[in-house]
């Protein structure tokens, strides 16, 4: 009896082990995943590990790893431990490596004098990143590697990379979460090697032009002709069509409005104007494909002349002059690489697998700059692509067969078709990561991408590569007049949809932990081949459950007490703040509780200039901007929110959250579950890393800020 329970055991066991073996082939394209791991591991720790652990960790595990190579199972299991160590380990070297200054608090007005780095436009005016910065009369100042500026009026000074400059401006750190578990700017500014934000209060005056013999790096040489090439598409082409023109051939959508940044959005057509594998791919593919035409018309050449390795060379280059262009951002990154190894392919006359061009791409961004697995802009371009390859993994041969001695009509059924299940798996994909971190989805996404997407690769890009080619004489104009037409186009498209009804849809904010199980079941269904790759559904299942399972906080006030927000049961938000409706903090708010607009309503929320009064569930909640305000607060609120410091007893509150509590902990979320206060801040889970500037900040001020006697 003992001996049949056993074998039933084994049974499933050997199975499992024999379907493992069977996908052997499959075994490399897991490598980013477990170095994700590992970075994603030095991401969460409450505070900065030793610098030896990372190294330590590797080196330990290779060797065991090297005395275990005759053990098959074991061997896996250390290798699959190297690469997470090797992740966590890049991650703290790219974290070392970029340490720079952070100011301490808000300094200004102040003179500042710094040599411009990088020019973006935006639809309010500048933005600009200094370097090599100095404060006069301040020689404690420590500069930091980069200060980013905002200029807000309404001429514009004609500025260049590499001047240099002075002004007045308002300084201060890069700013945190504004709501628990909300983006972190300050850490993505970390790895940007920012440490000051602020903004302008006088126009910069160039007290040193730039060299424009040579410039300090070759990155600010490419940033003048970005810049340059940007302004003059913006004066060739009007109004919004000129700043789709410039998003698409440099990468600086800031000129593009945001009326029509948010019909993009609501269409679900932003992705055309993120430089991504579309665009890198359409402008490699055409090159590719116009140089080898062109060489196949000359018959010597293509009878005795390797021009399919000449265009592929070609082609080539010239993605990597677009990926320098439009800003190396890292969608551009990945598809350049797997544009890349595929040309090298096609030079080494090797067959390119596109599974493993995409896992040793996501090996070298993950290596090159670990902080890129937090970014939206990976996670959605390797989702989608991860979808389209296996999706296309599986219908390759059915499509082959389909497309072979078929007719004119059938062809082009085909290629609509494709343009279809494109759209709708890179969709699919996308979706989660699209929930996450915007928390809107485009309900009519599907009908909008395939009319807009051929329009892009069929008639807008490869007029902008014909553009670029007659840039140096003079006649772009014969280029950019047609491919105006195009945007045009895609514009009146992205208006039509997005004012559907129920364009778009609304979700609140869901734990990374959701997002976690559906990412990893989707890359189970995905990087498997076997029937059991299907118990990644499971995964995924347990994802969308988790994300249904969010609780919401009641009430959120910014880390410097000047705004204060309530949701209601129905789904209502209610709103107390002097910022207007675009501020950073309350647009966060609005899209992690999933509402479109704040509502007003007196009878729940009184508010004056001291401060605010909250019906919230039955009970009091006081919101004091003022110390004249705490009185009546401490006498008559259950919980109390102040702005400035509270001194004495408040016998009437079970919660106390001041000023002190908002400087420790940052923004503070507040819930209210069967007449019990929770706190949670925004750097309570942020721990003290070297971008968090925890300010006193401590473990144990998790849970409620302060119990009032």
């Amino acid at each position: 009896m003992a001996l049949s329970i056993a074998s039933l055991w084994r049974r499933p066991a050997d199975r499992l082990g024999l379907a493992f073996l069977a996908e052997r082939e499959r075994w490399p394209l897991w490598l980013p995943v477990f170095l994700a791991v590992g970075i994603a591991l030095y991401f969460s720790l409450p505070k900065e590990p030793a610098w030896y652990l990372g190294p330590g960790a590797a080196a330990a595990l290779a060797c065991a790893a090297w005395l275990s190579r005759r053990h098959g199972y074991a061997l896996l299991a250390l290798l699959a431990g190297l690469a997470v160590a090797l992740g966590f380990w890049a991650a703290q070297d790219r974290s070392a490596r970029v340490a720079g200054p952070i100011v301490a608090g808000k300094l200004g007005p102040v003179s500042l004098t710094g040599t411009i780095a990088r020019i973006e436009t935006r639809p309010y005016g500048l933005r600009l990143s200094l370097r090599d910065s100095l404060i006069a009369n301040r020689p404690d100042w420590r500069p930091p590697h980069l200060v980013r500026l905002s200029l807000r009026f309404k001429e514009q000074p004609v500025l260049g990379v590499g001047d240099r400059v002075q002004l007045r401006a308002v300084l201060m750190a890069p700013a945190g979460p504004a709501a628990p578990g909300a983006y972190d700017f300050a850490r993505a500014a970390w790895f940007k090697r920012i440490g000051a934000v602020g903004y302008g209060v006088s126009r910069p005056q160039v007290i040193q032009p730039a060299a424009r013999d040579g410039f300090a790096t070759f990155g600010e040489r490419i940033g003048v002709w970005r810049h340059a090439l940007a302004r003059h598409l913006r004066a060739s082409l009007p109004g919004e069509v000129g700043a789709v023109a410039a998003a698409l051939m440099t990468g600086d959508r800031g000129a593009i409005s945001e009326p029509t940044m948010q019909a993009l959005r609501d269409a679900g057509l932003a992705h055309l104007l993120a430089i991504s594998g579309l665009h890198v791919g359409l402008i490699g593919g055409w090159l590719f494909f116009a140089l080898r035409f062109l060489l196949a018309l000359v018959p010597p050449l293509a009878l005795r002349a390797p021009i399919k390795k000449w265009a592929a060379a070609t082609a080539l280059i010239g993605a990597f002059a677009y990926m320098l262009l439009t800003g190396s951002t890292v969608p551009t990154q990945r598809a350049f690489m797997m544009l890349g190894l595929m040309m090298l392919a096609v030079m080494l006359d090797r067959v390119a697998i596109s599974f493993r061009l995409l896992a040793w791409a996501a090996v070298v961004v993950l290596l090159w700059a670990p902080e890129n697995l937090l970014s939206v802009s990976f996670q959605m371009s390797f989702a989608a692509v991860v979808g389209l390859i296996a999706i296309y993994e599986g219908l390759g041969p059915v499509m082959v067969r389909w497309r072979a001695d078929r007719g004119l009509g059938k062809r082009l059924s085909l290629y609509l078709g494709a343009v279809l299940l494109t759209t709708l798996v890179a969709s699919v994909a996308t979706s989660p990561y699209a929930l996450f971190h915007f928390n809107r989805v485009a309900m009519y996404g599907l009908a909008a991408n395939l009319l807009a997407v051929p329009l892009t690769a069929l008639w807008v890009m490869p007029w902008a590569l014909a553009a670029y080619l007659l840039l140096p004489f003079g006649w772009e104009q014969l280029a950019l007049v047609p491919m105006s037409y195009g945007i045009q186009a895609v514009l009146r498209v992205a208006h039509t949809v997005a004012a559907w009804p129920g364009a778009v849809t609304l979700v609140p904010a869901f734990s990374v932990f959701a997002l976690s199980a559906m990412t990893l079941g989707g890359l189970w269904l995905c990087l498997w081949r076997g029937r059991w790759r299907y118990g990644g559904v499971l995964a995924m299942a347990l994802g969308v459950a988790l994300a249904t399972m969010g609780d919401p906080p009641d009430i959120l006030i910014d880390g410097r007490g000047k705004a204060m927000a309530a949701r209601l049961p129905d789904g209502k938000v209610l709103v107390a703040a002097p910022y207007r409706r675009k501020n950073i903090v309350l647009s966060t708010w609005l899209r992690r509780w999933g509402a479109d607009e704040p509502v007003k309503d007196d009878r729940i929320m009184r508010c004056d200039r001291l401060g605010c009064v909250l019906e919230h569930a039955g009970r009091a909640v006081g919101f004091a901007r003022d110390a004249r305000a705490l009185e009546d607060d401490c006498r008559l609120a259950d919980l109390v929110l102040s702005a400035v410091p509270v001194r004495f007893k408040c016998p009437s509150a079970q919660v106390v959250v001041d000023r002190f509590d908002l400087w420790r902990r940052g923004a503070v979320a507040v819930r209210w579950r069967d007449g019990v206060i929770s706190v949670e801040g925004a750097n309570d889970d942020r721990g003290n890393r070297p971008w968090s500037r925890p300010r006193g900040h401590k473990s144990s001020d998790k849970g409620p800020a302060r119990t009032a006697p």
